[in-house]
């Protein structure tokens, strides 16, 4: 690809990157009951007493942090700032640590459940937040959520992370699925990706020893038991001692953790550990390339059993283009960057909405936006605007 197709490239996710975090310092803020609004629908009403979740306040706290530590602006801190305050005072349980996984729109617990996908998102939230703040109180925060997620949720036994457990730590609730669509099950591959993303931001500010194993030993238990080698994806769901429970295929979380993987390997700086897991992450993305891209540049959604869900989540498209920019740069094969920049055309020719900003849930196989709402707890400004910043750095490494 040449030089000034790469420049424009860049330019496009630059003025993305913009748009996506004015529309949430525009239209997120809940000035009436604190905090942000928990959902806001595709042609920007608010409703203004939907439950607001750890995912989506969590996911605003790393997105502003990392965005005023790239970019320096200071309302992208004050973003930041009213997130943190959000999350200290009302999600936090004072009485025995850790955060809630739901509050009403008010921010009265809801759902008191210790959701471990929640507690690592808060790692990875706060651990961005002490990048540019350097607070001693954050520090003091992640290092007694994260013993609290070693003493109850890490499996002395069989290795791994249990998904979830009770208000106070001491038992597993009788449900321990993330959502509606996910099985519940002891373990999942979900909740040890996001284990392991945040656990990987946190060692860039706490290089603890114990830290440092944790974080190797997650991405030994992905080489181990997660990643099926002979078809270069992730297994999905299991049981306590990591039989599979899922043949599902997600196109989106194997491109996601391919690069995730490289970023974990990468900050312990272990030459040999790094080297083993490029080879597996430009293999996963292979088979991404080879079985999950549409012609139009997009990523289906997964592949179960004989059915191929041929929808197109904004997520799924996002983590592709970061994706597939790394594979190019372990690889060196082009196909990988033009692949990237086709799924990034894809984005802004059908996902991003011209007329009421952010991006569309997904593209149907149709062709028709969701009407699924473009603010709710798992809809946030994460998966894009990272996105975004890590293309744009990428990009930037391959044009010196």
């Amino acid at each position: 690809m040449d030089t000034n197709k790469l420049l424009e490239f860049k330019k496009s996710v630059e003025k993305e990157k913009d748009n996506l975090l004015n529309f949430w310092i525009e239209n997120a803020v809940d000035e009436e009951n604190d905090g942000f609004y928990g959902e806001i629908v595709n042609e920007g009403k608010v409703n203004f007493t939907a439950d607001k979740s750890l995912i989506l306040n969590t996911r605003i706290l790393w997105s502003f942090s990392n965005a005023y530590r790239e970019d320096k602006k200071e309302e992208y801190l004050a973003m930041a700032k009213r997130a943190a305050s959000y999350l200290l005072n009302n999600f936090w349980d004072q009485e025995y640590g850790g955060f809630y996984w739901l509050l009403d729109y008010q921010g009265k617990v809801a759902t008191n459940k210790k959701q471990i996908y929640g507690q690592a998102f808060a790692i990875y939230a706060f651990s961005e937040y002490y990048r540019v703040t350097g607070a001693d109180d954050i520090l003091t925060l992640l290092l007694d959520l994260f013993s609290l997620i070693e003493k109850y949720s890490n499996d002395k036994k069989y290795k791994g992370y249990f998904e979830a457990c009770s208000r106070d730590w001491l038992s597993m609730p009788e449900d321990m699925s993330l959502s509606e669509k996910d099985m519940n099950v002891s373990k999942s591959m979900n909740t040890h990706l996001h284990i392991l993303e945040a656990y990987t931001n946190f060692y860039r500010v706490c290089s603890k020893e114990k830290l440092k194993d944790k974080l190797i030993g997650l991405i030994r238990i992905f080489l181990k038991y997660i990643i099926d080698n002979e078809k270069n994806c992730f297994r999905l769901f299991f049981d306590r001692d990591w039989n599979i429970c899922s043949d599902i295929v997600s196109y989106g979380h194997d491109i996601e953790g391919s690069w995730l993987l490289c970023e974990a390997a990468g900050v312990l700086g272990s030459k040999d550990l790094r080297g083993e897991v490029e080879k597996t992450a430009l293999k996963m993305a292979e088979r991404v390339l080879k079985s999950g891209l549409m012609a139009d540049g997009s990523i289906y959604y997964e592949f179960n059993k004989d059915n191929l869900n041929k929808d197109r989540h904004w997520w799924v498209q996002a983590e592709a283009v970061v994706g597939f920019i790394n594979a190019y740069q372990l690889s060196g094969e082009e196909i990988y960057l033009n692949t990237a920049l086709n799924t990034w055309q894809y984005i802004i020719n059908n996902l991003v909405d011209r007329e009421y900003g952010e991006w569309y849930w997904l593209i149907n196989e149709q062709g028709r936006p969701s009407d699924e709402a473009k603010v709710n707890p798992w809809k946030s400004p994460y998966h894009n605007s990272r996105a975004c910043y890590e293309i744009i750095n990428r990009l930037t490494t391959i044009l010196l």
